[in-house]
């Protein structure tokens, strides 16, 4: 039976009570991102987000992230790209380290270097790949050259895991103090870092308190007063958010770019051809998948890569109805259906919000005689669930996911040859037909069953300066503590 639709804004929109003025900026901010508490001090380059973001407060690299995730200066004061788009020089602002010395080229080239060969067999590792050389040429200048054009490239030297470390510390732009699970960030002064010295500096600005919490607890403390924002919220625990019509503040849900779906992990019965695969797939009704959520404007998606960014491509199946598609994986899974092959495991994150997700892929998988288990994320499964924030926009991000040396099962050493050759390959034209192989490699193998795009929620009470939604579903922590957008 189908479905009606009922994606109506409700989220975005809880109303401010009249009474609530913005936060006083004198006053310390009180912030929590849903994690584990011990996920926010977390080190290495394989970081949860909120250690990611702790990391970009403390440890700036050559450029960082505004609130609205726009590349601005860091420890590069300025930068020019030259026309072919293979040279990116930065000039370093004239800072120095915590014990004193000059920040240099020569150790910030180092730092780089070491950074992107520690993230080979990443996901982020292979976002590098066009990367050919990182040279100083002066005490303060740095060149970065690529074998092919990215025009993203800014946008990836601002991840937090490419803040350069000066013997264990970065240069700020904030101090951090740690008490018990709190993180406590404070501005250093401007001359600190490099910028010209102003006796009011301190003026509009506030210190962070910032800890992480699970999601029940951290939307109670918000409900409590007990802090100012949530920030990082995921679909498992949207339902959560309503803190009810009598709410002083408001959800903020990002437009976010990424990977939601179901990977194969274990590609036998059932799911052992690549066919009985696809034919999960095309059975889902993703216009209706999220409706339990009330989500205005969510981005369902059949496809690896979304249309958006694939060039407008067309969705999977777009000539057939839902009821065609599910005829049409009827016949795929005969002898599967409604037999005691017909069972799939299913792992999902805690949560009411994976409840409501697991209950629609239940009866969409339902009307073709497919029945799903629900089991836990540390649990044997054949099925496990997927959310991950795009680190850019571009075509290759999407591929890299699913990259052999990144994710063993069900891979393609051909596709991923094509995506690496991309990364060297100068004509654009070229470089576009490569990566369109390549994805049409990786669909044929259907590996992955695409939901559409991550959600990314945060609470936000009154009207505080420094955060604002953005296409990256993340909020750098300076701009909260400077109070400016």
């Amino acid at each position: 039976m189908l479905r009606r639709p009922r994606l109506i804004v409700t989220l975005a929109a809880l109303a401010l009570l009249a009474s609530c003025g913005s936060k006083d900026a004198s006053e310390d901010l009180g912030i929590a991102f849903i994690g584990t508490p011990d996920a926010l001090f977390e080190n290495g380059l394989r970081l949860p987000a909120p250690a990611q973001q702790v990391r970009g407060a403390t440890a700036e690299g050559l450029v960082s992230l505004n609130a609205q995730g726009e590349v601005v200066p860091a420890l590069a004061e300025r930068w020019i790209v030259t026309e072919d788009g293979l040279s990116y020089i930065f000039r370093l602002r004239n800072s120095d380290w915590p014990d004193g010395r000059p920040i240099s080229a020569e150790e910030v080239r180092d730092a780089l270097k070491r950074t992107i060969r520690a993230l080979s067999g990443t996901s982020l590792g292979l976002d590098f790949a066009p990367v050919s050389e990182v040279r100083a040429m002066t005490g303060r200048v740095i060149e970065v050259r690529l074998a092919s054009p990215m025009p993203e490239f800014l946008q990836l030297l601002a991840q937090p895991e490419l803040g350069v470390l000066h013997r264990g510390s970065g240069a700020g732009p904030m101090s951090l103090k740690k008490d018990g699970l709190v993180a406590r960030l404070s501005l250093l002064p401007p001359e600190e870092r490099g910028l010209p010295t102003s006796p009011h500096w301190r003026t509009g600005t506030r210190v962070l308190r910032v800890q992480a919490l699970p999601a029940e607890k951290a939307v109670a403390a918000f409900r409590d007063g007990a802090i100012d924002l949530v920030l990082d919220g995921r679909l498992a625990h949207l339902p959560l958010a309503d803190t009810g019509p009598l709410s002083r503040g408001t959800v903020r849900l990002d437009a976010a770019q990424g990977l939601m779906g179901l990977r194969v992990v274990r590609a036998e019965g059932l799911l052992a051809e690549p066919e009985r695969r696809a034919a999960l797939s095309m059975a889902i009704e993703r216009e209706t998948l999220l409706a339990p959520f009330n989500i205005a404007g969510w981005m369902a998606s059949t496809r690896l890569v979304p249309s958006a960014v694939a060039g407008n491509a067309p969705e999977r199946w777009a000539d057939l109805t839902i009821e065609q598609r599910r005829a049409r994986a009827r016949r795929i899974l005969s002898g599967y259906a409604d037999s005691d092959n017909s069972r799939l495991r299913i792992a999902l994150p805690p949560g009411p919000g994976s409840t409501l997700l697991f209950r629609e892929l239940a009866a969409d998988w339902a009307e073709i005689g497919v029945t799903a288990v629900r089991v836990g994320q540390d649990e044997p499964a054949d099925l496990e669930f997927v959310d991950s924030l795009a680190r850019l926009g571009g075509r290759r991000w999407y591929l890299d996911q699913f990259a052999c040396t990144v994710r063993r099962t069900l891979c393609s050493p051909e596709a991923d040859e094509l995506v690496k050759k991309s990364a060297r390959e100068p004509d654009p034209v070229a470089r576009t037909a490569m990566l369109a192989e390549a994805e049409e490699r990786l669909a044929a193998i259907n590996g992955f069953i695409p939901l559409g795009a991550p959600v990314r929620w945060s609470l936000v009470r009154g009207d505080i300066d420094g955060f604002a939604e953005n296409r990256w579903g993340l909020h750098p922590l300076l701009p909260l503590a400077l109070g400016t957008t």
